[in-house]
């Protein structure tokens, strides 16, 4: 290079009267040196992360809209039991960062990236004939009838479906489709609902998280004005005598603000899943009301965290009516009580590590749950693999395993490598990969490549050899009164052999990729995406499949697709084979429905973008 830029040097000062072949020459050898010196040092190029933001916050919005406020102003309802004078205030973010959650990935070879984009586009291609169907047949509806080609209403009437799905079509890139959905949600109305009660649950997962996570990654103003309509409704949900929220808004006391009566008991989940949300709407808005509500509620799980007869896990039914999370004998990590330990370390996350009572929480349940819930199964290839059961303590304090699982439980696998990482535990990451190994393993059982909704395996004995007993097996099985012939090798039952379009099992695939950058969870994920896409296919989409354990022409379907198979499921599938940095774990962190949330960052006011 450097002789070469002498020889144009020389040519240039010493020979003044060139012939036009020679200062073509001369042209031509500096355009040369100059491309080959731009592409030595020119800026590494944008992520694909960072020209999605740039691509997608460039203009108007694409479809004008209207805001219509909803008809009750949920923040000027004078509550009968208001919350004390002074609010507990928002942490600050520790001045330390967190450790690092995502692998460090290297630079992708091009076969590499050929292979992982072709994966990427068929996930977006399903999501589009999903969306254009909802879009066709059930617009503003809560869901899509896949089967029938209509509409129903679940979840209050507020087109769960729509919202549920903004911030995967903004991932996606899907700028015109976000922007004529945006326009329907300014005309939601969160003053009135299809039911008399509101399921505080749902309401705040699906649509609240919704909304955040969507004005997190696009800015747009609708979206938190109407994040907040709803954010008031919710907090009415707290308008008890003692504080604590209802499971179910009545929503004319609402509206009243005559006060709500605290359901006697409810599955623990129910309030323990307001934690994220709410905290965010905090972030976003600076009015720290939300976060106060949850705060006293955080309180009576800490304090009751270890007076349980497990300590360190909460029995699945809670009584907030009388703040009691100890009284109960069934524990469990799956439907009921999933979201409350999912919450426990992305709380560490969103608040920066400031409130101690989050990893003490978690660092509770996680080593509870490796005491008492979860067992390496006897499988026919001696795979070392975890599930996660069930337990029940009887009158005499015995506990006695229940070696049932179900799919929603295959979040723990990816809730336990993230922990592991926020918390600098290298061993809880390897925990968390034998679990999500032990889901993927249900998955590549059964004949159409799809987990069942509820299934039961043998627990090998603790601290001894585990080695695949076929004798056992045929013995155990036929014990069982949901005992099936055909079932594969090493299960006992599939007490319910749905598929209902969940994303449990992705999601744990998604967060040890990201975690370990490990390959096997990217070809993990792109056989499930096969099996679930073929198996729920339909003319307009996915519905959910009766039964999964039978290989047949046609899987018998359900009629329903659920708002998370956007949400969620498709969601996984699309950023597990995206770039690394889109959506990074570094940057958000996710609720139980696959909303991002910016996660605040230190030296930097929580809220800000």
């Amino acid at each position: 290079m450097t002789s070469l830029f002498q020889q144009i040097w020389r040519t240039v000062w010493f020979r003044p009267r060139l012939t036009a072949l020679r200062i073509r020459n001369v042209a031509v050898a500096i355009a040369f040196c100059l491309t080959v010196l731009y592409f030595l040092y020119r800026p590494s190029s944008p992520s694909e992360s960072v020209l999605l933001e740039r691509h997608m916050n460039t203009g108007p919005p694409l479809h004008p809209f209207t805001l219509v406020n909803s008809s009750v102003n949920w923040g000027q309802v004078k509550y009968r039991h208001p919350a004390r004078q002074r609010l507990a205030q928002l942490p600050r973010p520790l001045e330390a960062p967190l450790p690092r959650v995502q692998h460090r990935f290297g630079k992708e070879s091009p076969e590499a990236r050929k292979t992982r984009e072709k994966r990427r586009d068929a996930v977006r291609q399903l999501t589009r004939k999903c969306w254009e169907s909802y879009r066709k047949y059930a617009w503003k509806k809560d869901a899509l009838l896949p089967l029938s080609k209509g509409g129903v209403d679940q979840f209050s009437g507020w087109a769960a479906t729509l919202v549920d799905s903004l911030d995967t079509l903004w991932v996606m890139g899907l700028r015109e489709e976000f922007d004529e959905a945006v326009a329907a949600v300014a005309e939601i109305d969160f003053g009135n609902s299809t039911t008399p009660l509101v399921n505080i649950f749902e309401t705040n997962i699906r649509y609240l998280g919704g909304l955040l996570a969507a004005y997190d990654l696009s800015g747009r103003d609708v979206l938190l004005q109407k994040a907040v309509e709803l954010g008031d409704l919710i907090y009415g949900g707290f308008n008890t005598e003692n504080r604590m929220p209802v499971d179910n808004i009545n929503l004319q006391a609402a509206i009243e603000g005559s006060g709500l009566v605290v359901e006697s008991t409810v599955v623990s989940a129910s309030p323990g899943t307001l934690t994220l949300e709410l905290t965010r709407l905090s972030q976003l808005t600076g009015d720290p009301k939300y976060y106060n509500a949850i705060t006293s509620m955080v309180d009576v799980f800490f304090r009751g965290q270890n007076q349980t007869v497990l300590p360190g896990l909460f029995p699945m039914y809670v009584s907030m009516l009388r703040g009691d999370v100890t009284t109960g004998s069934t524990f469990t990590l799956g439907g009921c009580a999933d979201s409350l330990y999912e919450y426990f370390p992305k709380m560490h996350a969103l608040l920066g590590g400031s409130d101690p009572r989050f990893p003490a929480l978690t660092r509770g349940f996680m080593d509870a749950s490796k005491r008492h819930l979860f067992f390496r199964p006897m499988v026919p290839g001696n795979d070392d693999i975890l599930i996660s059961g069930n337990a029940n303590v009887d009158q005499a304090g015995v506990l006695h395993l229940d070696p049932e699982t179900e799919h929603l439980t295959c979040f723990i696998g990816g809730t336990f490598a993230l922990a592991g990482r926020l918390l600098g535990l290298d061993e809880e990451v390897e925990v968390g990969a034998r679990l999500t190994r032990g889901c993927v393993y249900a998955y590549k059982s059964f004949p159409t490549g799809m987990m069942p909704e509820r299934l039961n395996m043998i627990p090998c004995e603790k601290n001894k050899p585990c080695k695949w007993d076929e004798a056992k097996w045929e013995t155990e099985r036929q014990k069982r009164p949901e005992y099936k012939p055909h079932l594969p090798k090493g299960f006992t039952t599939a007490k319910d052999p749905r598929y209902i379009l969940r994303p449990e099992a992705i999601e744990s695939v998604f967060y040890m990729w990201r975690i370990t950058g490990e390959t096997e969870w990217q070809e993990a994920a792109w056989d499930m995406f096969k099996a679930v896409a073929e198996g729920t296919a339909t003319e307009l989409g996915s519905a959910a499949v009766l039964d999964v354990t039978v290989a047949k022409p046609q899987l018998p379907q359900e009629d329903y697709m659920e708002s998370f198979w956007i949400a969620e499921t498709l969601k996984y599938f699309y950023l597990a084979f995206s770039p690394p940095d889109l959506i990074s774990l570094d940057k958000y962190v996710l609720n139980t429905e696959a909303h991002p949330f910016l996660r605040p960052h230190p030296g930097r006011e929580a809220g800000l973008l």
